[in-house]
């Protein structure tokens, strides 16, 4: 095949699933969580916070990924609902992540669940690229025991809109020949980037189908919509020119972001994010046996829009709880109430001469005694695997997501 072949790879409803996985594997007759109505939410017994991934059976009731868990709950009375477990996520990913490296040595991970594969010419290593889709699926679910949806185009854009075809364990393709019978008689809301507001606004305009944005005038939909006007008819038309980009070892700052399942409306959702995201960039600098003086947050808003803000610390740290509090004061020092779509934290200023703190007569903390406390719980994990040990933070009903 000629040109480039780019696999998107989507876990299918992967917070569930890896719930579900583990479960089967440390607990007796536990039920499989994707066979029956159930969801990963917030608070189990408060009946508060959003519904992060559901099963296809509280599909059928009509649980929606973001919406209040008292609403699912309302849907659904026998809805099982499981508390977040991030520790046990990143754990899940990381093993993913590495089986599609296997595969090729440029993959861009995209979010926690789902990872763009440049797979142009490895045909004669794994097979035509359909073949070779089915392998890394079935590879995946034999080997970690969740599904994975496979899109395979010629551009990112196209492969990400073909895994989300039907679900759930498929490969589906979407090369630009494709787009006239596959892409362009589905819904305007379907395509990559067209959310609730644009989609009321195309409808207004006569746009009600993917094929109706392709034909539509690009100047009326920038007059109406501005630059993502355009974007949205480039990606209706299947253009998208952007590359696969192969992650390189960073010495220079440490950080992770993660792009979320649905829009963060709220401050204590979006500060756990930020605790599990200063979580691993702690345990990866305290396993470089690096300090960190500049933290920075960064946004990705539900229009694309990004802002950031940095400070630099008073010492040089690797504890996860300092690097955890600046962040959450920079978020609150510049997060308007926008909805949010990605978050994520740097670090910068590394050196590996920042264990000497100079003490304060007003500053009692015992950051000893804290960095103990990290190291011992980044060895229980090496040992034992990321779900081993939790904060209570992640498990307390009401402070979970």
């Amino acid at each position: 095949m000629e040109g480039r072949v780019i696999f998107h790879v989507d876990v299918n409803s992967a917070f569930l699933s890896w719930e579900a996985v583990y479960r089967l594997r440390h607990a007796d007759g536990a039920p499989d969580l994707r066979t029956i109505p159930s969801a990963v939410g917030g608070d189990i017994a408060k009946r508060h916070g959003v519904i992060l991934a559901k099963s296809i059976p509280a599909k059928k009731y009509d649980v929606r990924t973001g919406e209040p868990v008292v609403d699912a709950l309302r849907k659904c009375p026998h809805l099982v609902l499981v508390a977040p477990n991030h520790a046990l996520y990143e754990e899940n990913s990381h093993a993913f992540m590495n089986i599609l490296r296997k595969y090729s040595d440029v993959v861009e991970q995209y979010s926690i669940d789902e990872a763009f594969v440049d797979m142009t010419g490895t045909e004669w290593l794994f097979g035509k690229p359909i073949a070779a889709a089915h392998r890394i699926k079935d590879e995946i679910r034999d080997t970690l025991g969740f599904t994975v949806n496979v899109g395979i185009s010629s551009n990112k854009l196209l492969a990400k809109m073909a895994s989300e075809f039907e679900k759930p364990d498929k490969v589906h393709t979407l090369f630009p020949q494709e787009i006239k019978e596959k892409m362009w008689p589905l819904p305007v809301r379907e395509l990559f980037l067209v959310g609730g507001a644009s989609e009321q606004k195309l409808k207004r305009l006569g746009i009600n189908t993917i094929g109706d944005l392709a034909h539509a005038d690009v100047g009326m939909l920038k007059s109406v919509l501005k630059k993502h006007g355009e974007a949205i008819w480039n990606f209706a038309n299947g253009q998208d020119v952007s590359v696969v980009e192969r992650e390189t070892a960073d010495n220079k700052c440490y950080g992770n972001s993660t792009t979320i399942a649905f829009d963060v409306t709220d401050a204590d959702t979006a500060k756990i994010i930020l605790l599990s995201l200063a979580e691993h960039v702690g345990s990866r600098l305290r396993k470089d046996d690096v300090w960190i003086e500049v933290v920075s947050v960064n946004i990705r808003f539900f229009d694309l829009s990004h802002a950031s803000h940095q400070c630099v610390l008073k010492h040089a740290t690797n504890i996860t709880e300092e690097i955890y509090h600046a962040a959450c004061r920079l978020f609150d020092e510049f997060w308007d109430g926008t909805p949010i779509r990605l978050l994520g934290l740097q670090t910068g200023r590394v050196s590996r001469d920042g264990g000497n703190r100079q003490l304060s007569l007003f500053d009692d903390t015992d950051y000893e005694k804290l960095e103990k406390l990290d190291r011992a719980i980044d060895n229980i994990r090496d040992r034992f695997g990321a779900g081993a040990i939790q904060r209570a933070s992640f498990l307390r009903q009401d402070k979970s997501v």
